[in-house]
């Protein structure tokens, strides 16, 4: 080391580490790897945020205070997929609410996750920026947010849409209740229920047979009106209304059955059940996170969804453990006399008091 001599192994520290010795001189050292360091912090990071452990069960010595010292830079690393490339034949996109923020998620028919994207609503600027980032395939799974839509048809002109069957039951069940009083009533939700038996084209032309023969038996209480207050009329059957505007609407949109010709899945629930339900449990487990780290934990479960901790932890080489924000440049003081300023004078009337205040 002094002498510029090889160093050759000379055991350990009592922490573990390796000791270098000179062989000419006898001096001894211990390099220090600062990025094997931060590499190390962001593995203990990573391992905590993808497990429902807490931060003392670590299994080793530190403790809860110390592990968010250590690893308090890792919550500016920002994990990203990369642009999505291949084209996959569907795939299935929802919103999740992580505190004021809703996440909008895309992830394909074997549930790879495809991208992401952050807004404050699910308005179309939002869903088109998720669609953006992913190549168009051929059929689009969703619940029916609101602007998707329109989304589809600026990016995904030739793209198919299918609407979740198990949400369009939830609403109607919503409307009509789970055990509705009329037979109108009974009826079109016998019919919702029926959506989960249709496998072939012939079963969906059956089904719109008997959506029809509603219509026919039961289509004029959706538009008889009573008399509420000052003399203002509303729909009678408002519930039955709004539960078969529901079926007609994604009847004639034609995002009711795609699925039996395209054969893509014909509800979001492997997304909800297996993506986002697994993120409500990090950040369950790990309550108490502010809320851009709740961002960023939902954005480390997605990425380590596909990738392994070890292929993350190459992504942090990009990173430096304290990053240094610019000083911004001090304005030099102008040479006139300024406008507005924070100081006293008498013009603003604070100098000549009247009343029991002013002078006696």
């Amino acid at each position: 080391m002094i002498c510029a001599t090889v160093l050759v192994k000379n055991g350990r520290t009592a922490a573990g580490t390796q000791r270098w010795r000179c062989p000419n001189c006898g001096s001894s050292a211990v390099r220090k790897r600062p990025d094997v360091t931060r590499r190390e912090q962001l593995r203990r990071f990573l391992e905590w945020l993808s497990s429902n452990e807490p931060q003392p069960r670590l299994g080793d010595t530190s403790t809860g205070r110390s592990f968010r010292y250590e690893t308090a830079w890792c919550w500016d690393i920002q994990p990203t997929l990369g642009p999505s490339t291949k084209t996959h034949h569907a795939i299935l996109v929802d919103g999740l609410w992580v505190g004021t923020w809703c996440l909008l998620i895309a992830v394909s028919d074997q549930l790879d996750v495809l991208g992401w994207q952050w807004c404050g609503s699910e308005s179309v600027a939002a869903w088109t920026a998720l669609l953006q980032q992913i190549p168009a395939p051929a059929v689009i799974v969703s619940d029916g947010g609101t602007g998707l839509p329109s989304a589809i048809r600026k990016c995904w002109p030739e793209t198919k849409h299918q609407r979740c069957l198990f949400h369009i039951q939830m609403n109607i069940s919503r409307h009509l209740t789970f055990k509705p009083r009329t037979d109108a009533g009974r009826a079109l939700l016998g019919l919702s229920k029926a959506l989960s038996k249709v496998h072939t084209t012939d079963d969906a032309i059956q089904w719109r047979v008997q959506l029809d023969q509603w219509w026919q038996a039961f289509g004029h209480l959706t538009k008889e009106r009573t008399v509420i207050r000052d003399g203002k009329f509303w729909f009678t059957h408002e519930r039955l209304r709004k539960a078969w505007q529901l079926l007609a609407r994604v009847t004639k949109d034609g995002t009711l059955f795609t699925y039996v010709t395209y054969g893509n899945p014909r509800t979001t629930s492997p997304l909800e059940g297996g993506i986002n339900a697994q993120i409500r449990t990090r950040l369950r487990a790990h309550r108490g996170m502010t809320e851009p780290h709740m961002k960023r934990a939902a954005e480390w479960y997605l990425t380590l969804h596909e990738l392994s901790i070890n292929d993350a932890l190459s992504h942090a080489n990009q990173h430096t453990a304290n990053p240094t924000h610019p000083t911004p440049e001090s304005a030099e003081e102008p040479d006139t006399p300024t406008l507005y300023d924070t100081g006293l004078n008498a013009e603003e009337g604070l100098w000549t008091r009247a009343g029991w205040a002013g002078p006696s």
